[in-house]
């Protein structure tokens, strides 16, 4: 009997890799991440040697071995100069830009295995789609728009084969960075300037509207209309205040849950701009505001169906009745699971 194969994905963070996989038929081989410091102050060297004892650390746990790893895939955040090729990172020291990391990756991951390994790299929020999307749509065949709302806004689009939009120049579905239809927002948010957002675009990026980078321009905007809040005379930094509104939410506060529902509402509003262009079976809601951990039920459902009643009015009549949309729910596993389901998509691809 032969052994079965396997595919191990990767997902590098500036201090903290993780490490998973997935058997042959796309099922997790655990849900269990291999962690291991990413060492990246040490060099690209260091780096390199972390990835692979993640990878051989993992297999050991699983009593695997290397003559079963049919390919490997690596989320690793860009941006890109090419395909494989680091530019300058903010996470990251300023010396890896231009760093080949495929090449350099290929060529340990060869010499520890005794053969040359397939080895997919990509985006991580681009791979965390990729893990999230098999996730949503199951054993039908349809496309899957990811979005995640965090410090910024993680967008991906995974086509029916599995695997992601990059664009020609590693820059496909860069969404967050699309304008907000401001005049639709509420709010008077459409007679003050556009919120700013940290890529330096001044057209009212999306990203600053539905994200954490975002709340403290809505504090400045809509306090003044609720007289007597405690943030009018907090001491607190405007970070503090603005990572305060979620635990003030879930308590009922009004300027709290008006924030938000104007964040669901311009999520919702993005959903529907992003399928007249991709036309997607699902949408999955990532980030902070549906983690189970952090936020309860009913405010995880009332965002959700923010999202969903700003979509809705803009979709078409069949997207309406069929377009679904769902909360994210691999967390961290999504990034590392979806590095190892891109290996083995684009093996299929191949084949």
């Amino acid at each position: 009997m032969s052994t079965p194969s396997v595919f191990i994905g990767t997902d590098s963070g500036a201090t903290t890799s993780k490490t998973g996989g997935a058997w042959a038929d796309g099922s997790p081989i655990s849900t269990q991440l291999r962690q291991s410091s990413t060492n990246s102050q040490d060099g690209t060297a260091a780096v390199i040697k972390g990835w692979v004892e993640g990878v051989e650390g993992f297999l050991a746990d699983n009593h695997l071995t290397w003559s079963q790893v049919a390919g490997i895939g690596l989320a690793l955040p860009g941006p890109y100069q090419s395909y494989g090729v680091l530019d300058r990172s903010a996470n990251l020291p300023l010396s890896f830009a231009g760093w080949n990391f495929h090449a350099d990756y290929s060529a340990a991951l060869a010499a520890k295995a005794g053969r040359t390994i397939p080895l997919v790299v990509g985006n991580d929020g681009d791979l965390g789609g990729v893990g999230e999307a098999a996730r949503a749509r199951g054993d039908q065949k349809a496309s899957v728009v990811l979005l995640a709302p965090g410090s910024g806004l993680g967008t991906a689009y995974i086509d029916d084969r599995g695997l992601p939009l990059s664009g020609d120049h590693l820059a496909g579905m860069e969404a967050g960075h699309m304008p907000a239809p401001l005049h639709l927002l509420g709010a008077g948010l459409d007679t003050v300037p556009p919120f700013t957002c940290g890529c330096g675009r001044d057209w009212g990026c999306i990203e600053a509207y539905t994200t954490i980078s975002g709340l403290p321009q809505y504090i400045r905007h809509l306090l003044p209309s609720h007289p007597g809040h405690p943030l009018a005379t907090s001491t607190d930094s405007p970070k503090h205040q603005a990572l305060s509104l979620r635990g003030l939410a879930q308590k009922g506060d009004p300027l709290a849950l008006q924030i938000f529902d104007l964040q669901a509402r311009a999520l919702g509003l993005h959903v529907a701009n992003l399928a007249m262009a991709l036309d997607p079976g699902f949408v999955v809601i990532g980030g902070g505001l549906i983690d189970p951990e952090s936020t309860t039920p009913a405010f995880r459902e009332r965002y959700l169906d923010g999202i969903r009643r700003a979509a809705d009015t803009y979709l078409f009549p069949s997207q309406r009745k069929c377009m679904k949309v769902s909360a994210a729910s691999l967390g961290e596993l999504s990034q590392a699971i979806g590095a190892a389901l891109a290996a083995l998509y684009t093996a299929k691809a191949a084949a």
